[in-house]
């Protein structure tokens, strides 16, 4: 696997219009003249980012309240949380079609809309039945934020930008993953839970106003520089057209990229839903304990989605070619994750949390870069589909994993085996993705 800085040949030509702004080569002060909307929609992205986990995350926090007033046990629960997977691995389908189709300002602000409302449904229900359902539309709409806002990578950032820009609205999850265990328990204490569902549902539509409001495609939008516009157009996607999924099935780099999903994405999902259960096993802590653990593992997994993606943006200002440079910094972050296998083995919690926390940072890292793969091999007007197509199959690895998991509990009572399975995973998907698309080469695809 080549893994090194590859010759300068290797990197697209820009146009000579185009070159001041690009990069190292730009003199003093001329990135600074091309201005920074990009980064404002990188924001909203971000903040869209932060909302989505929220939402997600108010169900798992408030578990044992709503068990004891609905009345539900722990079978009926996985129930519900495989409602949201088996949801979400569909509505990553037909969601990265939709951004596709209707473009991103509108097909953004509807996946928002959807998943706001169901969240807020949640605060209606009387039964694990009626949680399902919520769940289920929750899934079907949250589905949209990762196809959105690659696509919106795709339209918004030249190449060399895209995987830190990927990474640092990616950190966004992280975000919300803290601040629901921070602020979901004091609106329940005060007001009810059936309030934290619709108060957190409701702050998608103040987002719905501020994506409308600053959002235009970029070729029209009116606050963008021609300076900025013809930096982010420096490197030219082929026309628009209609690609659909079979377009998108045959293709190498589509399974590359799907694969690297179903064998990754899993672990996030482990240490998202089992993380706690794992503190509470190996180190005794309660819920009153277990924030500050939480918190830093969180804070860990910030700060590799923003240096994973900014390490192989770093590299391709050097000259790096894409290819390189992406799997350069994939490596590195699978690396990261190899050592997590050890929290099995120690006694010491906070030892077990920095390598738990080393290994969310990993692979938000490699997320990131993995992510910004569909933007070196699709136009932009196919990148929704493909992610969409990714998505499901991570979303597919989530729902394998949860069953896993309880099974090898049930009968090991012990991480072991799970975290040995999370050590591994990351340098075999990367192998997997260097074998199928060795150079990167973008696909091929007919468009109607």
């Amino acid at each position: 696997m080549v893994m090194k800085s590859e010759p300068a040949t290797g990197v697209p030509s820009l146009p000579a219009e185009a070159a001041p702004s690009a990069g190292a080569t730009a003199p003093p002060g001329a990135l600074a003249r091309v201005g920074r909307y990009r980064w404002l929609i990188c924001a909203l992205l971000f903040t869209a980012a932060t909302i989505n986990y929220v939402d997600r995350q108010v169900l798992g926090v408030l578990k044992t309240t709503l068990q004891k007033e609905l009345g539900y046990n722990d079978i009926d629960y996985g129930n519900i949380v495989t409602s949201f997977q088996a949801a979400y691995a569909l509505g990553m389908l037909t969601m990265g079609r939709l951004m596709d189709k209707i473009g991103t300002r509108r097909g953004f602000s509807f996946a928002v809309g959807f998943w706001s409302v169901a969240a807020a449904a949640h605060a209606l229900v009387g039964s694990a039945g009626g949680l399902s359902a919520a769940r289920f539309a929750l899934g079907i709409g949250e589905a949209g934020m990762f196809p959105g806002a690659i696509k919106t990578i795709a339209e918004w950032f030249p190449k060399k930008e895209r995987a830190l820009a990927t990474g640092l609205f990616n950190s966004g999850t992280n975000i919300g993953a803290i601040v629901c265990p921070l602020v979901v328990p004091f609106i329940a204490v005060n007001w009810g839970w059936r309030a934290a569902f619709a108060i957190t549902g409701a702050i998608g539509a103040l987002w719905i106003i501020a994506w409308m409001i600053l959002y235009r495609p970029l070729a029209e939008h009116p606050r963008v520089s021609p300076a900025e516009r013809a930096y982010i157009e420096s490197e030219k996607s082929p026309p628009p057209g209609k690609i659909g999924w079979l377009t998108l099935v045959p293709h190498r780099q589509t399974w590359a990229f799907a694969i690297g999903k179903f064998m990754t994405d899993p672990f996030w999902w482990l240490y998202l839903f089992w993380v706690p259960d794992f503190l509470n096993r190996k180190h005794g802590l309660n819920l009153l304990q277990i924030g500050p653990p939480l918190v830093t593992i969180y804070l860990l997994s910030d700060v590799g989605s923003i240096a994973g993606g900014w390490f192989s943006s770093t590299l391709m200002r050097r000259g790096w070619t894409a290819n390189a440079a992406r799997k350069t910094a994939m490596l590195v972050c699978a690396l990261g994750v190899a050592p997590v296998f050890l929290a099995t083995r120690t006694d010491s919690l906070w030892v077990a949390v920095l390598l738990l926390g080393l290994a969310t940072a990993a692979h938000q890292g490699f997320s990131a870069n993995l992510f910004t793969l569909t933007t070196d091999m699709f136009p932009s007007q196919a990148v929704g589909s493909a992610v969409g197509l990714g998505g499901m199959a991570g979303a597919i690895g989530g729902m394998l994993i949860a069953q896993i998991a309880g099974r090898v509990l049930q009968f090991t009572g012990s991480y072991s085996t799970l975290f040995i399975m999370a050590a591994s995973a990351y340098l075999l998907a990367l192998g997997i993705i260097h074998a199928l698309v060795p150079r990167l080469e973008a696909a091929r695809l007919k468009q109607g």
